[in-house]
């Protein structure tokens, strides 16, 4: 009896013995789990914390870039010499070289797009660029859509013919066929025209209107005084005639309310101006007579 009871007794602290052991391997597993959970929250707090220095260096540079006054975008039309053309690459002349004057003025970076003359405004007014310099002349038409910076540069709309012309004035452009580059001054006022029975031909670019002009197809060109100069010295057997069709003023577009980058460039023509660097450039490219 003595030793059924001595057994049952060893049964029973041996059961005691293995619950205590079973108990502590729970305990520890579980404290094991603890341990790798907030060892992980700390690996992801440390990661969002990593994530949001990153982001924030990548506005304070963004910032920064903007401090500096980030990119400029100047849209133009490349075949309009000397005052936009391609050397190359590269888009020169001197609304080329005064839009460079201007971003370097106000700390920014200038890109240039060139584009058709009459995607120009749209382009401004979409906001797909900043500024359009293209020998741009201000009208009453164009300040519907665009605002207008200080001129400048002054100009006049010149009349190519052939040597052998019978037209000597702008009142003989009336009932004849004249070319222009689409979307400019030429195209504007020549258009007036049309209701006198002269019959406008548009060309996307200047030189094709001048070739079309020197090949027979048309009695006369109506173009910027300057370009004028340019293809007629390249062409032979043309004139420009001494009368001019419209004297005007060139000037920046910018997009209708843009009054902060207005006064920006505005307050940079006039650095330019007062300090001699528009005179250089023009006379760079435009030598005196």
């Amino acid at each position: 009896m003595k030793k059924k009871v001595l057994a049952i007794t060893m049964a029973a602290l041996m059961a005691a013995s293995l619950t205590a052991c079973g108990g502590g391997a729970k305990d520890t597993a579980a404290a094991d789990t603890a341990a790798a959970t907030t060892e992980e929250k700390a690996e992801d707090t440390t990661a969002a914390e990593s994530k949001d220095e990153t982001s924030a260096e990548a506005a304070e540079t963004e910032a920064a870039k903007d401090a500096a006054g980030g990119k400029l975008i100047m849209a133009t039309n490349a075949e309009f010499p000397p005052y936009e053309y391609h050397d190359g690459d590269a888009v020169v002349g001197i609304d080329a070289e005064i839009a460079k004057a201007i971003a370097d003025e106000l700390g920014m970076e200038l890109e240039i797009e060139d584009i058709a003359f009459d995607s120009i405004i749209p382009e401004i007014v979409s906001g797909k660029a900043d500024m359009g310099l293209a020998g741009m002349t201000v009208t009453e038409d164009r300040m519907q859509s665009v605002d207008f910076s200080d001129t400048y540069a002054k100009a006049s709309q010149k009349i190519i013919v052939t040597e052998d012309s019978e037209i000597v004035s702008p009142d003989d452009l009336k009932g004849v066929i004249v070319g222009v580059q689409l979307g400019t001054t030429g195209d504007i006022y020549v258009s007036d025209l049309e209701a006198d029975g002269t019959t406008v031909e548009r060309y996307n670019k200047g030189f094709e209107a001048v070739q079309a002009l020197s090949q027979g197809k048309i009695d006369a060109v109506v173009i910027d005084g300057e370009p004028a100069k340019t293809f007629v010295a390249e062409t032979e057997g043309l004139k420009i005639l001494d009368e001019s069709f419209t004297d005007e003023e060139y000037a920046i577009a910018v997009k209708k309310g843009n009054t902060e980058l207005l006064e920006k460039i505005n307050g940079a023509l006039k650095t330019l101006k007062d300090n001699g660097t528009l005179d250089e450039i023009v006379a760079k490219y435009i030598k005196a007579e």
